[in-house]
């Protein structure tokens, strides 16, 4: 009995001291308070002389997060880093040396580059940066003429904060203004490494004469045209006035409006919205032609002149179809293949493309655009059949 009482007595404490050294050590050895970490939530790559130039948007949560005590309107800080060095990476180590706090890169959500890096090359670019674990995959990615300093420092409508901006959440104006669809950076090396799928990424932009508060003119970000890559490597660019008609090649379009006729004195305003496109190549010998066809439907937004909606229709389709002979022919002349025609040949017939793959587009290789339009609203009026 008493053998087995100094036992107990002995496990009681033994557990006891136990219990009382796991109470002087902290639940995560290599836990950081958030409050102690700088977040990154954009980069910037430029090229230049030989050496990369990196520079990082850092947001502090604390004051954008959306709760009762943040004033809605409130100016919020921004923080920029600039690092430089002879490669990504090193550019990126420069950062480290002075940030004060351990950059935390999980909440990264857009990548800009410049003109310069896109010619080095973008695909090795975004190579270095997906290698770091944090980073993710989904990513936007926006090319850029303007200073990276002046993009990241860009406010939001309404001293909102930076990631209710356009460069971080273009969906919300893709969605009443479809024009040039956003891309990940996942899909972009994707479709980059495809033979015959070109590349399109957006050109981010500011305007400065558009919005005021008050009487001060506010700059604002605009999507001002996309580049264009071939065989990994950038071809051109063109402006949103040159690529009006690559809408209706694009089948998450949610709202686009065309003014018709689209030259001269204007009868209507149109909606239309879901196009379905096709490409269908054309072997002749040794001569490939495409035939493009669109069917999309919408609604009358506004009658400045007198016309039933039949004619509403086939002046819809016209403007349609001379949008889509511009945007081609410009897209040439940049040699940029802005329908993405040669894609289809790629995909659909592979030993036709493997015999006449080198052969270039030229004007002759869109031979038919074929345009049908539905009204199928007129709002709270009524439209006239005949």
């Amino acid at each position: 009995m008493t053998i087995g009482f100094r036992k107990i007595a002995f496990r009681a404490a033994a557990t006891g001291l136990l219990v009382s050294c796991l109470t002087l050590l902290s639940g995560c050895w290599n836990s950081k308070d958030i409050q102690n970490m700088a977040y990154v939530t954009a980069i910037g790559l430029d090229y230049a002389d030989g050496h990369y130039t990196t520079y990082v948007q850092v947001l502090n949560f604390m004051n954008i997060a959306r709760s009762e005590g943040v004033q809605i309107g409130k100016k919020v800080p921004i923080w920029i880093g600039k690092g430089e060095g002879e490669t990504i990476v090193g550019s990126l180590d420069a950062l480290y040396a002075t940030s004060q706090l351990r950059l935390f890169w999980g909440h990264v959500k857009t990548v800009v580059v410049t003109e310069g890096l896109m010619r080095q090359g973008l695909v090795e670019a975004y190579n270095a940066l997906n290698r770091y674990r944090e980073i993710r995959y989904n990513v936007l990615v926006y090319g850029t003429k303007e200073r990276m300093t002046d993009i990241f420092t860009q406010k939001s409508l309404l001293n909102m904060s930076p990631l209710d901006s356009l460069m971080y959440s273009p969906q919300d104006t893709y969605a009443q203004h479809s024009f040039i669809a956003p891309i990940q950076g996942h899909k972009a090396i994707a479709w980059m490494n495809e033979p015959a799928q070109p590349l399109m990424i957006p050109s981010l932009s500011i305007t400065k004469n558009v919005w005021n508060e008050d009487e001060k003119h506010v700059p604002m970000f605009k999507i001002s045209g996309a580049y264009f890559f071939n065989d990994k490597r950038l071809s051109g660019w063109l402006s949103d006035n040159e690529l009006k008609g690559v809408r209706w090649a694009q089948h998450d379009l949610e709202k686009a409006f065309i003014q018709i006729p689209e030259k001269g004195s204007p009868v209507a305003m149109v909606e239309l919205e879901k196009p379905i496109y096709s490409i269908r190549p054309v072997t002749t010998g040794s001569k490939v032609q495409y035939d493009v066809k669109v069917r999309v439907r919408g609604k009358l937004s506004e009658l400045i002149k007198e016309a039933s909606i039949q004619k509403l229709e086939q002046m819809s389709e016209e403007t349609i179809k001379e949008q889509i002979q511009v945007t081609y022919l410009n897209g040439l002349r940049a040699n940029c293949d802005v329908f993405k025609l040669r894609e289809q040949l790629y995909r659909n017939h592979p030993q036709t493309w493997k015999r006449l793959k080198n052969q270039p587009l030229d004007e002759q290789s869109l031979r038919h655009i074929r345009v049908s339009v539905s009204i199928v609203n007129t709002g709270k009026y009524k439209g006239r059949a005949g």
